[in-house]
């Protein structure tokens, strides 16, 4: 705390960060009485250089944001904030304030299964004539079960084969069907990585936090 530099009008600002998918969800201003609220109370407080005031992040909306983490800069004049999210981190509604793209480079557009999951709920919401996503949709969850199936019985003759290419193949398959089955059972990818880490064993004080299946991994 000591190493912390403030600003001029005594703010330093803070990035949050989706502590399951690392998506930047805002930046806001911190002084020291709200980070000293934050971390004495477990969640997100900032100051609103709008308003001239402390606002603890979710006292309206119910968008709580619970505090994993909180990393200094080098220079000690940055924050870096990790949170659980409760919901969306803007007040438009978005999980993130940063969503109007403003330049992409040529041939670097990155891929994301966030952005891939993001693009076949658009295809459930709004159907494409000739989507084969819009068609599983149309179709129902036997449909798409049936396919879950096949592409599993893909991936199993794939790796009984020793054929690493296929493997690779059916595999992409196999994730992009089970990301519509996903979205048809209203399950999101965060619920999913956040299973996935509460089955990562945690040591604390000799306690093993397990799921709530009671499995753990590694």
């Amino acid at each position: 705390m000591d190493v912390l530099k403030y600003d001029e009008k005594g703010l330093i600002p803070a990035v949050v960060q989706d502590f399951y998918t690392k998506e930047v969800l805002t930046l806001a201003y911190m002084n020291k009485e709200s980070l000293d609220i934050t971390i004495k109370e477990g969640r997100t407080c900032f100051y609103s250089r709008s308003r001239r005031e402390l606002w603890r992040k979710g006292e309206t909306s119910g968008n709580y944001q619970e505090v994993v983490t909180i990393t200094s800069d080098c220079d000690g004049d940055a924050l870096v904030v990790q949170v659980i999210k409760a919901g969306p981190a803007c007040h438009t509604g978005s999980e993130s304030c940063f969503y109007n793209r403003i330049f992409t480079a040529k041939d670097r557009e990155g891929f994301s299964y966030k952005a891939l999951y993001d693009e076949l709920v658009k295809r459930k919401e709004d159907p494409v004539e000739g989507s084969y996503t819009s068609y599983l949709f149309k179709e129902g969850k036997e449909k798409i079960l049936k396919k879950i199936g096949e592409e599993s019985s893909e991936v199993i003759i794939a790796a009984m084969n020793d054929d690493k290419g296929e493997v690779i193949y059916e595999s992409a398959d196999l994730a992009y069907h089970m990301m519509v089955l996903l979205i048809e059972q209203g399950v999101s990818l965060a619920e999913i990585t956040e299973e996935l880490a509460r089955r990562n064993v945690i040591e604390d004080k000799k306690k093993q936090v397990k799921s709530s299946s009671g499995k753990t991994y590694c």
